[in-house]
């Protein structure tokens, strides 16, 4: 079995460079299942910038992926903005109550404090002890819910998707509030030493059209992504669920990596955005990742390798989505395991004998 050759640092500046590497940079995307690593409750990491960080860099000491992301839950800016947010014992959070029952309530808002409100300054400490830790070979990035997605978690989506219709001027209001908040949380991820990285879920052509996309997501995405840039950072967006009417979109965002869900296509991706942005994904996170063997891990990566290894653009293998809390480690093993074997350039012969089995 092949075994790295490089730090993820490394690997991932080389890559960008079109340099020699020992294989595709992976990122199956850790989030709560971290917590199990180190056998913690998810419920204890409310609070804890200390115990989110130990999750997070034993989770990638023990699997070795090429990006560390500090996540807990999407709603951490929200609450910070008055939303209440219900931590169960042992499961990732919800929103239970949005900071406002009614629009007309809109100017009680105000941009959260990311070193006061919430629990952004516990998030900013998990960074920052992460950086200090392990930032010298693997790149630490810091969860940012996009400002579309945050807006909607301080109305609520039902009324929100009414006041599109109805008041589109408030929800303009309402997402430059939510931006204003982002770009704060923003700085301070990166005076942290991270890169913010862009969830921005509500975004979704699942949920709203490309139309609305257009005229309420992507002037904030944009704005939010210019100031990341304006830092020297780079940025990956994922929008989850599909994607694929917005993806050009997304791309003139600003987004240098697009994460794609395992709903939309890698091949269809990379035909019409892969000479602009490079591609990430996309792994099934439940079908596979958590309920599959550690051969249909394989498979399923082998499968996406073909598909994007050579995206002009670079690609990531990852997974869909953020990985359901109890992901075997097996299976993640697997997933590394796969992409050390197929190396880089890819080794064709192993990539279609495996596969094809």
């Amino acid at each position: 079995m092949a075994v790295d050759q490089m730090t993820p640092i490394e690997r991932l500046a080389a890559y960008g460079k079109g340099e020699p590497i020992d294989r595709l940079p992976c990122v199956p995307i850790v989030g709560n299942t971290a917590a199990r690593v180190i056998k913690a409750k998810i419920s204890e990491f409310r609070g804890n910038g200390k115990l989110i960080a130990k999750a997070h860099i034993e989770a990638y000491k023990l699997f070795r992926y090429d990006i560390i992301r500090i996540f807990t839950d999407l709603y951490t800016q929200a609450e910070a903005m008055g939303a209440k947010v219900h931590y169960p014992f042992d499961e990732t959070a919800y929103l239970e109550e949005p900071a406002i029952k009614d629009i007309s309530e809109i100017d009680s808002l105000s941009p959260a404090d990311p070193y006061k409100d919430g629990n952004l300054p516990h998030h900013l400490e998990a960074m920052k002890i992460a950086v200090e830790e392990v930032g010298g070979e693997v790149t630490v990035t810091g969860a940012l819910t996009g400002p579309f997605t945050n807006a909607s978690f301080l109305i609520g989506t039902e009324k929100l998707a009414k006041l599109m219709l109805k008041e589109p001027d408030k929800v303009h209001k309402l997402c430059q509030i939510s931006l204003e908040t982002n770009l704060r949380y923003a700085k301070a991820i990166i005076d942290a030493g991270c890169t913010p990285s862009l969830t921005d879920p509500m975004s979704s052509c699942t949920v709203i059209s490309p139309k609305q996309f257009k005229e309420f997501s992507y002037p904030y995405l944009k704005r939010l992504i210019e100031y990341i840039h304006s830092r020297g950072k780079s940025v990956t967006l994922h929008i989850c669920g599909k994607t694929s009417k917005v993806w050009e979109m997304m791309a003139e965002a600003g987004a240098d990596c697009i994460s794609i869900d395992n709903d939309a296509n890698l091949l269809e991706a990379k035909r019409r955005v892969g000479d602009k942005v490079r591609l990430m994904g996309n792994v099934k996170p439940s079908e596979i990742m958590l309920q599959g063997t550690a051969a249909d891990v394989r498979k399923a990566v082998f499968q996406c390798i073909r598909q994007a290894h050579d995206n002009p653009k670079g690609y990531i293998v990852a997974s869909g989505c953020s990985l359901p809390t109890e992901t075997p480690f097996e299976n993640i093993h697997a997933m590394l395991d796969a992409v050390r074997d197929v190396g880089y350039p890819v080794k064709e012969d192993i990539l279609k004998g495996e596969y094809d089995e």
